[in-house]
């Protein structure tokens, strides 16, 4: 996976746990999930550690037995990072820190840098900033020292202010000043929304990493950058799409994810505005991917918490030039067809079933079954468009190969 020989990659090790509610298979996922995020991040990931619990120590999060082994692999291989798949408190962060004497970081901590580095513009800048100020506020004692030097150090404190003190003032008065930017920029933006006029809005949305910036280009007709990481595009970007006759505008969002930091889905609460007041929703999976199924859970689950999962949705299945089943071999008894074995013909007919219809499979880089997805979306935008000015519906025809 290493491929880029000229950067430096943090030597690092993973850690996660098997409990009641995270079984084995599912611990799995996640650290394969957390150990592409880790590479995305620019770390080389040498080793994992599991543990089984009934719930993560409060004190340290795994037990003291496999503390000490971590402790000595980290020691004896010299390790940089050590990266945790769940948020850790401020407590177990500090004691683990005691112990390991090296960088230790969470996977909040980690998604969160990811977006630091991906971050181009001044609004994705600004809320990356904000989360990761959020995130630090109660994570403070320990972490950071002399941040009076920002204000300008001596004058600067309160009379018998201690240190930490002033540290939390300075944070709190920062992620004041990012929030009153952000209502700024959250204004401009509804501003630029309005004065896009009455075309219909599409959005993509989707877990990250499922090609939703290669449909863009393929779609519009324009590059959007993207690339195979996490997270590779963070802002959001609008083009104008015209399929037929029929013009309508086309948003790009940041993907998503499973644990998905709550202070990032409040600091991009501008740019998820874009999902709000969309008239149609792209729902881009992945379903190549062994966990498409989690993917749509998670995604349906933050469309929910962002007031977005009453939108009319498109589930637009991609990459089916990577999905290839399971097979059973015809004199095996024995063993139960399940859903790894599912051939397309399969996927459509269940996915089909539950979502009335409203699914297509294609494969937006080699552009597969791409003019049945083209009529569809064409069919979704002339309907909203005509309720909307039924005076002008004559002027669009049905969508044929002709018509493209």
């Amino acid at each position: 996976m290493l491929e880029e020989s000229n950067i430096a990659y943090e030597k690092t090790i993973l850690i996660g746990v098997i409990t009641q509610q995270q079984g084995g298979e599912k611990s799995k996922e996640y650290l394969d999930e957390l150990e592409f995020l880790a590479y995305t991040a620019g770390a080389e990931v040498l080793k994992r550690f599991v543990q089984k619990m009934d719930v993560p120590n409060p004190k340290t999060f795994i037990g003291t037995g496999k503390m000490e082994e971590v402790h000595q692999y980290v020691e004896a291989n010299e390790i940089d990072v050590v990266i945790f798949d769940d948020e850790l408190s401020p407590g177990q962060q500090k004691n683990i820190q005691k112990i390991l004497d090296c960088k230790i970081l969470d996977r909040t901590n980690l998604i969160l840098d990811i977006f630091a580095q991906r971050a181009q513009t001044s609004n994705a800048r600004t809320q990356v900033e904000l989360a990761q100020y959020q995130y630090l506020l109660p994570r403070l004692s320990g972490m950071w020292t002399h941040l009076e030097r920002q204000r300008g150090g001596i004058g600067m404190r309160g009379p018998g202010e201690t240190e930490i003190e002033t540290d939390r003032r300075i944070v709190r008065d920062r992620i004041s000043l990012l929030k009153k930017k952000l209502i700024k920029i959250d204004r401009q933006m509804e501003v630029q929304r309005g004065n896009r006029g009455a075309l219909v809005r599409v959005a993509l949305v989707g877990y990250t990493n499922v090609g939703k910036s290669t449909l863009m280009t393929s779609i519009s007709k324009s590059e959007v950058f993207a690339e195979n990481k996490l997270f590779a595009t963070l802002d959001t970007t609008v083009r104008k799409v015209v399929i037929g006759n029929l013009p309508f505008l086309l948003t790009d969002t940041v993907g998503f994810i499973r644990k998905l930091p709550t202070q990032l889905v409040e600091s991009f609460k501008g740019t998820l505005d874009e999902v709000r007041e969309a008239d149609l929703l792209l729902h881009i999976v992945d379903i190549s991917h062994e966990s498409f199924e989690d993917h749509i859970a998670s995604v349906s689950k933050i469309l929910d918490e962002i007031g977005g999962a009453d939108k009319p949705t498109l589930m637009v299945f991609n990459k089916i030039d990577q999905y290839i089943p399971e097979t059973i071999d015809e004199d095996d008894l024995v063993t139960e067809r399940t859903e790894v074995h599912y051939t397309l013909e399969d996927w459509k007919n269940t996915w089909m079933g539950r979502t009335s219809g409203d699914a297509v499979f294609i494969s937006a880089l080699k552009k597969e079954n791409f003019e049945e997805f083209r009529k569809v979306v064409y069919d979704k935008v002339k309907s909203i468009h005509a309720s909307r000015f039924p005076y002008n519906n004559f002027l669009y025809t049905e969508y044929t190969e002709e018509s493209k």
